[in-house]
C-alpha cells in the first residue's frame, strides 16, 4: 500500500467510511466462502470416510464454522465502528464471483468446495504480513492491476494492500488522522445505541465503540484473530488453516484416495449466466429448490441485520431482529449441506450444487415499525411452507431445516406481534403461526403425565420430569410429601393450605404446582424476574415464564451443563457428568432496570444457547447481582469460557440439542 492511499483516508469522514464499507464486504465475503467449504465436507463413515478421517473432517467442519462465526463477529465490529462514526453500515455486497479490480489483485474471492487448493487459498487470505505462503492453485488472477490513484482526491478511492492486516493498519492510520483533525468527541458522535451488543450474540470480542481507544482495539482484535499476533497466534485463523493443511497431508499419505468433501460447484448460479466462465448453472429441480430457499433466507438475514442497526438497543425489536437473523443462518446450514450432496444438473455432470449466497439488490434497513415487522413475519412463514414442501422429498437435512423454519416463524409472531386488526378484519394467519390460548399463570402443557392429587382446599400437581430433587417439599412439608413410601405419597390436607403453598413456592423447578380450591388466588408472578446460577448446576428462573413460546408457570430449572436428557430442563445429569462451573461469576452490566417484572421469554436455540428476552436480574447462588439485562444469551452446552453467557463454544464442541 502506498503512502498516498493512506493519506487519502485522513481527508474526511467519507473516505474512512468508504474504506470501512470495503472492510465489511471483505469480512462478509470471507464468511460466506468458509461456510460454503464447510457445507461441502462429508459427514461420517456412512459417507465414505474411514473412522480416523471422519473424526478429522468433523473437526475441520467445526473449525470452519467457528472461523465463519468469528468473521461474522469481525463484520459486526466493522459495523459498530461505522455506526460510531455516524454512518449506516454497509450490509450488502457484490455477488460471487467478484469481478477483478473490486478488491486488490492479491485477493480473489469465489465459492469453492473444500479441497487442498481451497485450503491453501484460505491460508493465503489469512496470512500475516511478510509470509511467503502462495495462493491456492486456481485462485490467482491472470494479470495484476493497480487500484486507486496517486494523490488525494475529494472522491473516495479504493486502495491497494497485500494482506488483510495491512488494510486494517491503513484504516487505523486513517482514523487516527481524522481524530487529530476533528477531535475525538466530534469523530464518534454516532454513539452506541444503534450498535450490536456482540457479547449477547456470541461475538465475545465485538464490543461497543465509544472512542478512539475502543475503535483501535476492535481493529487489533480483528487482525489478531485472523492472522495472529506476536503474543498468541495459536488460535488464529491462519494457524487453524495451517494445522488443517498438515493433517490433510497426513491423511492423504495414509490413503491416496482420501476425498473429504463432495465436488460442490465453483460459483453456482440459479439462472443462466450472461458470462458462463467460472460459473455453474444449477438445473437439477431439487437442487434449485434447496438453493432458492437458502438464498432467500440469506437475503432476509441481511435485511434483519440491517434493521437491527436501525433500531435502538432500548427497543425489543432490535433483539428480535438479531435473533431471527442469526436463526436464519442456522436454518440455512442443513440446506447448504443438502445442496452439496445433490447433482448440479445435466450441463455440469461432474459437480454437485451449492448455495450461491445471492445478495439482494439493496439490503438497506426498512423504516422501523410495524410494516417492516409484518414483512419479516410474512416472509418467514413463506420460508416455513417452502421448507415443509422440500422436506416431503426426503428426511434428514431437509426435515431438520423444516423444523428450524417452523420454529423461526413461530418465534417471529411472538417477537413481532400483529397490530390490532381493524373491526371486521381477520389476523388468523399470523395468530395460527404462534399464538397460545393459555391463560396467564397456566403451567406448561406436560410432555408426560402430571400427577394430580386433590385435597379439600388445594389441588397439588406434580410433574416428575421437572423435579431436580431439591427436597424442599419433603423437608418443608414432610406430612404432605411422604418420602420413600409405596403407593400414594401426596396428602394435601395434612398441612394448612397457606403453609403448603409456601412450600410449593420454594420448589425451584416448578415440578410442584397447585390450584387453590378455597376461592383464594393462586400463585402470582414475582415482583422481580430472577435467574439464579447454581454452583455446578442449573439456572433457576423465576418470573412469568414462556419457554419456546409456551407458558411455563413461574418457576423452572434449566440445564446449563449440556448433559440433561430432558432439555431444556435440568434432570440432575450435571452430577454424573462431573460438571463444574461457578455459581458466583464476575459482575457484569448491573444498572438498575426501570421495570423489573413482566413476561420473560426463553427460547432454546437448536444446538445453541438459551435466548432470553425480558427484564431479568441474573444472580449468583448467594443472591449477589451478576447482571441486569433485557436480552441476553446464556450458555447451555457447558463449554463457554464466559459463563453464564454464551461465547459460541457450542459450535466448537459440536453441541446438539
Amino acid at each position: 500500500m502506498d503512502a498516498t492511499a493512506s493519506d487519502g483516508l485522513a481527508n474526511s469522514r467519507e473516505h474512512l467510511v468508504h474504506a470501512l464499507y470495503e472492510a465489511a464486504e471483505l469480512e462478509h465475503n470471507l464468511m460466506c466462502t468458509y461456510l460454503y467449504a464447510a457445507f461441502s465436507l462429508k459427514s461420517g463413515v456412512e459417507e465414505g470416510l474411514r473412522s480416523t478421517e471422519a473424526e478429522a473432517v468433523g473437526r475441520w467442519h467445526r473449525s470452519l464454522v467457528g472461523v465463519a462465526i468469528e468473521e461474522m463477529g469481525h463484520l459486526a465490529a466493522v459495523w459498530n465502528i461505522t455506526t460510531a462514526l455516524g454512518a449506516a453500515p454497509r450490509v450488502g455486497r457484490m455477488n460471487f464471483p467478484l469481478d477483478a479490480g473490486y478488491l486488490p489483485a492479491g485477493i480473489v474471492v469465489k465459492l469453492a468446495p473444500f479441497n487442498l487448493q481451497t485450503l491453501q487459498h484460505f491460508v493465503f487470505l489469512e496470512r500475516p504480513q511478510g509470509s511467503n505462503e502462495a495462493e491456492g492453485a486456481g485462485f490467482a488472477l491472470d494479470r495484476l492491476f493497480a487500484r486507486g490513484h496517486p494523490g488525494a482526491r475529494l472522491t473516495p478511492m479504493s486502495m491497494d494492500y497485500d494482506t488483510v492486516g495491512a488494510f486494517y493498519e491503513a484504516l487505523k492510520l486513517g482514523l487516527l488522522r481524522m481524530v487529530e483533525r476533528v477531535g475525538e468527541a466530534e469523530a464518534f458522535r454516532g454513539g452506541t445505541s444503534l450498535q450490536l451488543p456482540g457479547t449477547d450474540y456470541g461475538f465475545a470480542d465485538t464490543k461497543p465503540v465509544r472512542c478512539l481507544k475502543t475503535a483501535l482495539a476492535a481493529f487489533d482484535s480483528i487482525v489478531a484473530q485472523g492472522e495472529g499476533s506476536p503474543a498468541d497466534s495459536t488460535h488464529s485463523h491462519f494457524r487453524t488453516f495451517l494445522a488443517m493443511r498438515e493433517e490433510y497431508g497426513a491423511l492423504r499419505t495414509a490413503n491416496a484416495d482420501f476425498a473429504p468433501a463432495y465436488p460442490a460447484a465453483t460459483n453456482p448460479v440459479l439462472r443462466r449466466p450472461p458470462r458462463p466462465e467460472g460459473r455453474v448453472w444449477l438445473e437439477n429441480p431439487e437442487a434449485v429448490a434447496t438453493v432458492d430457499l437458502a438464498n432467500a433466507s440469506y437475503g432476509l438475514m441481511l435485511r434483519l441485520l440491517a434493521y437491527a442497526y436501525a433500531v435502538p438497543a432500548s427497543q425489543p425489536a432490535k433483539a428480535a431482529a438479531l435473533d431471527l437473523g442469526i436463526g436464519l443462518m442456522k436454518a440455512l446450514a442443513p440446506l447448504g449441506e443438502h445442496a452439496a450432496r445433490l447433482p448440479a444438473g445435466p450441463s455440469n455432470p461432474e459437480c454437485h450444487a451449492g448455495v450461491s449466497f445471492t445478495a439482494l439488490r439493496d439490503s438497506a434497513a426498512f423504516p422501523p415499525g410495524p410494516a417492516a415487522e409484518a414483512f419479516f413475519v410474512d416472509r418467514l412463514q413463506e420460508f416455513a411452507a417452502a421448507a415443509r414442501a422440500l422436506a416431503t422429498r426426503g428426511s434428514g437435512r431437509p426435515a431438520r431445516a423444516a423444523e428450524e423454519y417452523s420454529a423461526l416463524a413461530r418465534r417471529a409472531v411472538r417477537q413481532f406481534p400483529p397490530a390490532p386488526a381493524p373491526a371486521g378484519a381477520s389476523s388468523a394467519g399470523r395468530e395460527a403461526a404462534g399464538a397460545s390460548s393459555a391463560a396467564p399463570g397456566d403451567a406448561p402443557a406436560p410432555s408426560d403425565s402430571i400427577e394430580v392429587v386433590a385435597g379439600r382446599d388445594v389441588e397439588i400437581q406434580f410433574q416428575a420430569r421437572r423435579c431436580i430433587h431439591s427436597r424442599f417439599c419433603v423437608t418443608g412439608a414432610p406430612k404432605v410429601f411422604l418420602a420413600n413410601v409405596q403407593g400414594p405419597w401426596i396428602v394435601p390436607d395434612a398441612m394448612p393450605v397457606e403453609r403448603l403453598v409456601e412450600v410449593a413456592h420454594a420448589c425451584p423447578s416448578g415440578a410442584i404446582c397447585y390450584t387453590r380450591r378455597d376461592g383464594q388466588p393462586g400463585e402470582q408472578a414475582p415482583p422481580v424476574n430472577l435467574a439464579t446460577i447454581r454452583e455446578a448446576g442449573p439456572y433457576a428462573f423465576r418470573g412469568d415464564l414462556r419457554i419456546a413460546g409456551e407458558k411455563a408457570g413461574f418457576r423452572v430449572t434449566l440445564c446449563r451443563c449440556g448433559a440433561s436428557r430432558n432439555k431444556p430442563y435440568c434432570d440432575g445429569s450435571h452430577h454424573e457428568a462431573g460438571f463444574t462451573a461457578s455459581g458466583e461469576p464476575p459482575t457484569g452490566p448491573a444498572d438498575m432496570l426501570p421495570v423489573r417484572d413482566g413476561p420473560l421469554a426463553i427460547d432454546p436455540e437448536r444446538n445453541g444457547p438459551l435466548q432470553v428476552r425480558g427484564n431479568l436480574e441474573i444472580t449468583g447462588g448467594t443472591g449477589r447481582v451478576v447482571a441486569r439485562v433485557v436480552t441476553t444469551r446464556l450458555c447451555r452446552c457447558g463449554a463457554s469460557n464466559s459463563k453464564p453467557f454464551f461465547d459460541g463454544s457450542h459450535a466448537r464442541i459440536g453441541f446438539r440439542a
